[in-house]
């Protein structure tokens, strides 16, 4: 399972004071925190704190001087991104396109480029789809686009639009099933992610509802996952829907095993 760390975003009121202030021990201190999680990228979001290239560089050398954990660039600025990305010092992620063409004209590219990958929005300029058939109409958008610019399935995540539950309940299932979907696109089939939290959003019950949701997910085909990596239950329950998938060889240990890896 791919974990994709989300607490460096100045959404967070912490963040964004450090990034107006350049407090780069505030950044540094959430990379770590999220390192020895096991994050497999550490997502890097400048939100509207700035809109200056230099100031989404900056927080990605913070990271980079704390820790050696691969980036997922949250951006989809090609002025931004054409700055940014040759900041990291492994090929990135970068989040995200969407199923428009020009979209993704502008962004692939760059990807092609510096051997990187990008999560792919299944939305286009109607906006976030109704039902699965749409999500998956526009995922294989994503996917022949892709291929035009020589990206293979690995570079590509896509992500089905997890919509908040306590608002459009309807939309989790059609997620689950678009999701099961995507992975018949090809052999090896493409990353499938999504931005958990949505699912949960204003929720009593946020991290019940987000380890529910994620499990049923992976059993559906979910191998990645924009999340809360300090959440101990939350990857407890990540690695046991793993395990049941047989996507992990058993042993009693295997969540201390995570943990100390």
């Amino acid at each position: 399972m791919i974990l994709i760390g989300e607490r460096i975003n100045a959404g967070f009121k912490d963040i964004k004071n450090a990034i107006v202030n350049k407090d780069g021990d505030a950044i540094k201190e959430w990379a770590r925190k999220q390192a020895d999680a096991n994050a497999t990228y550490i997502d890097v979001n400048l939100g509207t704190a700035s809109n200056k290239p230099e100031d989404l560089c900056w927080m990605i050398e913070m990271v980079q001087e704390e820790v050696d954990t691969l980036i997922s660039v949250d951006n989809n600025k090609p002025s931004m991104l054409k700055e940014a990305v040759p900041v990291c010092k492994k090929p990135p992620l970068i989040n995200s396109t969407t199923a428009v063409e020009e979209k993704m004209n502008e962004l692939f590219p760059i990807v092609a480029e510096h051997g990187a990958s990008i999560i792919g929005l299944v939305m286009d300029e109607a906006g976030s789809p109704k039902d699965a058939d749409k999500r998956v109409e526009n995922a294989g958008k994503i996917i022949a686009k892709a291929m035009e610019f020589g990206l293979s399935p690995e570079q590509i995540f896509l992500d089905p639009i997890v919509m908040p539950l306590k608002f459009m309940q309807e939309q989790a299932s059609a997620v689950l099933k678009a999701a099961n979907q995507f992975q018949l696109f090809s052999d090896p089939p493409c990353h499938i992610v999504c931005g958990l939290s949505n699912i949960s959003n204003d929720t009593k019950h946020q991290k019940l509802i987000n380890r529910t949701f994620l499990t049923m997910l992976i059993a559906n085909g979910l191998d990645a996952a924009i999340c809360d990596v300090m959440d101990k239950e939350l990857v407890s329950a990540m690695l046991t829907a793993d395990l049941v998938m047989n996507r992990q060889i058993y042993a009693d240990s295997y969540i201390e095993a995570f943990s100390k890896k």
